[in-house]
This record gives C-alpha cells, sequence and structure tokens, in this order.
C-alpha cells in the first residue's frame, strides 16, 4: 500500500480547507489531517504529533502546518518519506513581525477576533480572483468556530518558531514547494529561497492565487500534489 499521506493546516483552519485534497487524495492513500492547535510552540505541536502518527509517512503542510511539518522533519527526518509545502515560511519572525502579532493577540482576547479576521488577517489571505468573497466567508467560518483561544496560541506559536533554513538544507526526501504567485502572507520571493535551500526540490507557481491555494485552487493543487505522490522515492 502507499505510504499515509498526512495534511497540516494553516493556522485558524480545520479539515474543511483540504476537503477536496482529503476526498480526491484518498482514493489512492490513507489520507489523514492532523491539527496543529494543541500547543503553545512549534516543537511542542510537532512533540504531541509524533506521537501518534504512523512510522512513515508523506507530510504536507500549508503555512503555520508547513511550520511544523519543517520540525517534524527536523526531529524525524526518518519517519518522513516526502514533503510538500504549501505557502511556507522558513524564516523565524522579524521583530517587526512578531511586534505586528501583539494586537491581534490582544484584540482576539478582548473579544473582537471576528474584526481582527476581517480586518487585519483575511484580506491577506485570499488572492483578487473571483472567489475571494466565498473563500474569505469560510475561512471566517472556520477561524470563529475554532476561537480566540486557539487564534492567540497559534499566533503565539508563530511568533516563537524557529529559522529552519539548516534544516531545509539537510532534506533528501521528494520535495514539493507550491505557492500562490500573490500570496501576501508569504511572499513568492520567500517560498523561491525556501526551494533553493532544499536539494532538488521541486518549485511550483499558481498564477493569479494568494496564499490559501487548496480553496483558491482546488485543482491545480490536487493536481500538483498527486504528481509530488507518484515521485520516486530518493535513496538515503
Amino acid at each position: 500500500m502507499a505510504e499515509p499521506l498526512v495534511l497540516l493546516p494553516e493556522m485558524m483552519c480545520d479539515a474543511r480547507v483540504w476537503a477536496t485534497q482529503l476526498t480526491v487524495l484518498s482514493y489512492e492513500r490513507p489520507v489523514t489531517m492532523a491539527p496543529v492547535a494543541a500547543g503553545d510552540r512549534i516543537e511542542e505541536i510537532a512533540s504531541g504529533l509524533l506521537s501518534v502518527l504512523p512510522s512513515k509517512f508523506a507530510l504536507c503542510g500549508h503555512g503555520m502546518g508547513g511550520a511544523v511539518a519543517l520540525e517534524l522533519v527536523r526531529r524525524a527526518p526518518e519517519r518522513v518519506v516526502r514533503l510538500a509545502l504549501v505557502g511556507t515560511n522558513p524564516l523565524s519572525d522579524t521583530p517587526q513581525e512578531a511586534a505586528d502579532r501583539e494586537p491581534r493577540i490582544v484584540g482576539a482576547k478582548a473579544g473582537r477576533l471576528a474584526a481582527v479576521l476581517e480586518e487585519d488577517v483575511l484580506p491577506r489571505f485570499v488572492g483578487p480572483g473571483p472567489q475571494r468573497g466565498a473563500v474569505m466567508a469560510e475561512l471566517q467560518e472556520m477561524a470563529l468556530s475554532l476561537g480566540a483561544d486557539v487564534f492567540a496560541r497559534q499566533e503565539r506559536a508563530m511568533q516563537r518558531r524557529r529559522d529552519q533554513q539548516a534544516t531545509l538544507r539537510r532534506i533528501t526526501q521528494p520535495t514539493l514547494v507550491l505557492a500562490g504567485a500573490e500570496d501576501k502572507v508569504v511572499p513568492l520571493k520567500r517560498q523561491e529561497f525556501l526551494a533553493e535551500l532544499i536539494p532538488y526540490a521541486e518549485m511550483r507557481v499558481l498564477e493569479g492565487i494568494g496564499h490559501m491555494a487548496m480553496l483558491e485552487a482546488p485543482e491545480g493543487t490536487t493536481e500538483a500534489l498527486f504528481a509530488w505522490m507518484r515521485q520516486p522515492l530518493v535513496l538515503r
């Protein structure tokens, strides 16, 4: 049987964000979505996941899920047989980026999560295409269902995440870097930098798409993941 695939979502997202991929990719292999909300640090989240994930698995992370995926690879490279990173920033927060999270955390804890999402988060997450309004509405629904405590915890975890450049240079697994050309959360140049640090990584860019590739371009995202899953494994 083909190796199981584990999907890790962006912050404030649940299984709904991967609905198309969960359905289509499961035709050929076991596919599961693992949450990234159980911990105050990326390292804590990764440690908890390693205790419940299969002994070997393919791994695809998006955004915060990509940060967790890199930590899983750093800790247990022998368990990850292939890796896909979607809209992933491999660097730690700059001082300005860390500071920018503080008013969002304060606002969410003060009962203004909906306003924080509408004004400061979701507009950056979705590209300018015709699906923008529908995707933002779906993201808002997911985020509000998860709540302010999860938002604050995930913002803190991302604020404290480590720089993973050294991890990238050690990756030998078949790796896909999938980017939206209009990503405002992790700009294309940052994702190109990530791909350049991974030996033999393949990069694919979805034109006209923002940060939420799996919702904005579900068919293109699924096709890219199918091709990645069918690549031969690199011998260690």
